[in-house]
């Protein structure tokens, strides 16, 4: 592609999701009669808007690169292979318990880093929890779409090498997606780069987003039910300023280390028995 092409994608995609989730937030806020729609607390309809603003974006982004770069949208979510679902579930269940025992290891060791205050179920908690089941897999598979199936191959265009492209390619798309988070703390900053590199091999190594999208959708469906459930029965809110992370976030990159060595694996004996 020509150089400007890669730019409309790597600054472009994070700037329409950030559009997206204020405008979804202001319409939140006149629902709920909210007098600061863009307070940090999650209620059940702003998480809402988080996730189908997510969703939104990372289909738009899929689209612009597939349109920029006259290549079918298909091939940016797997190639040179189809998109296979039965990938899609095996690493989904692979990543499930793995993110379990992240969890009760933090709750073990660190149980004040996450936030929680209490066990509690109320109303909000169940709307909550009902809306993070069905709406959290958009918004993870919108972020796989938008940092990994777009902005990764499309920073790599810049480099004709294969290898260099693809350490650009993940170094640029791990940079943005932790800059979009907007944490103010190097601990956390750092894990959403660590996660974001994660991912982007594990989506190279098996040519696709399965891998991925099962391990982000594990992560964040998990743990945002656990918050929910550990938050006394309100709305619960992400603290990502400056002293909020800490060495803890370390046991969070192993799970993304692990899940990556367990693609490594299955993807190398895919391939052996398809020798």
């Amino acid at each position: 592609m020509s150089r400007w092409k890669p730019l409309v994608v790597v600054i472009g995609s994070p700037l329409l999701l950030l559009v997206l989730q204020v405008l979804l937030y202001q319409v939140v806020g006149v629902l709920e009669g909210s007098d600061d729609p863009m307070a940090p607390a999650f209620t059940p309809l702003k998480f809402l808007a988080v996730n189908l603003s997510t969703g939104v974006t990372g289909v738009l982004t899929i689209l612009l690169l597939a349109w920029l770069a006259k290549v079918p949208w298909r091939s940016l979510i797997s190639f040179p292979r189809a998109f296979d679902t039965r990938r899609l579930t095996y690493y989904l269940i692979g990543a499930v318990p793995l993110v379990g025992a992240v969890i009760g290891v933090v709750a073990l060791i660190a149980p004040d880093s996450p936030g929680w205050t209490a066990f509690g179920v109320t109303g909000t908690t169940i709307v909550m929890l009902v809306i993070v089941v069905l709406s959290t897999p958009m918004q993870t598979a919108g972020e796989e779409l938008m940092f990994r199936g777009a902005m990764l191959p499309a920073a790599a265009s810049w480099v004709r090498a294969v290898r260099p492209a693809m350490a650009v390619g993940l170094v640029v798309s791990s940079l943005v997606f932790a800059a979009s988070h907007g944490s103010a703390d190097p601990w956390l900053a750092g894990y959403y780069a660590v996660f974001a590199a994660g991912a982007g091999l594990m989506a190279i190594i098996s040519r696709g987003l399965e891998a991925s999208i099962a391990f982000h959708t594990a992560n964040n469906v998990l743990w945002t039910a656990v918050n929910t459930l550990m938050a006394d029965g309100e709305a619960f809110a992400i603290d990502r300023s400056a002293g909020s992370g800490g060495p803890s976030v370390l046991i969070l990159a192993a799970a993304n280390i692990g899940m990556v060595a367990f693609v490594w694996r299955r993807e190398r004996r895919l391939r052996r028995e398809a020798a």
